[in-house]
């Protein structure tokens, strides 16, 4: 058993849904279902359902007047886990998955005394969902991205599910939740919450 099983850990799950609540959304359950998983590794935190907030496009911290993003920035940076939560659209992440990649990118030039990125020592992992194939390239982006932006990776960081090509059943519209997909987001969180627990007892050195 990992010796720092105990240390605790936050995560926030970002919902990258294209739509605002209350309205359904296959991503979001998906989302719950992954940090439901994390809890039974000692990982407490919660999701955000990017949608409902006003958060501007562009490359920095903060947009100016009435953007969203500072607020939900400073939750990412006082997680070690971060999630990205997206459905497939016209076989790539959704828009908003990728305007909160473009605020990530800021993150580049915010750097701690030692010359580190302040999201390095974080980990994180995605979830996706779809009616077409395409999760496996949908996952790479984000990875790449995510990586990109100082955030590290466990072994299996995705879960996802895909459903028949043209038809119209969604992840939320099953009666129960897949053998596969809560098998993935087991390995996931197992994974996911391992390494931040190592990062965060052995930070990355100075850059």
């Amino acid at each position: 058993m990992d010796p720092n099983h105990h240390t605790p850990l936050r995560a926030v799950a970002l919902v990258c849904t294209l739509f605002p609540s209350p309205a359904p959304s296959s991503s979001q359950l998906l989302a719950e279902q992954t940090m439901a998983a994390l809890a039974e590794h000692g990982v407490t935190g919660k999701t955000i359902r990017i949608a409902d907030h006003e958060v501007k496009s562009g490359v920095k911290t903060d947009m100016g007047d009435g953007d969203a993003w500072p607020e939900i920035r400073d939750t990412v940076l006082g997680c070690d886990i971060l999630i990205v939560s997206t459905p497939i659209w016209l076989g790539h992440p959704s828009s908003i998955a990728q305007r909160v990649l473009e605020r990530l990118d800021a993150e580049i030039s915010e750097t701690d005394d030692e010359g580190r990125m302040l999201t390095y020592g974080k980990v994180a992992a995605v979830c996706v969902v779809g009616n077409e194939d395409g999760a496996h390239k949908v996952a790479a982006d984000l990875f790449q991205g995510l990586n990109d932006v100082g955030f590290s990776l466990a072994p299996n960081a995705v879960t996802y599910w895909v459903g028949e090509a043209m038809q119209g059943t969604d992840y939320q519209d099953l009666d129960k939740t897949p053998a596969k997909t809560a098998a993935t987001a087991a390995t996931l969180a197992a994974n996911t919450a391992h390494l931040a627990r190592r990062l965060k007892a052995a930070p990355y050195p100075a850059s």
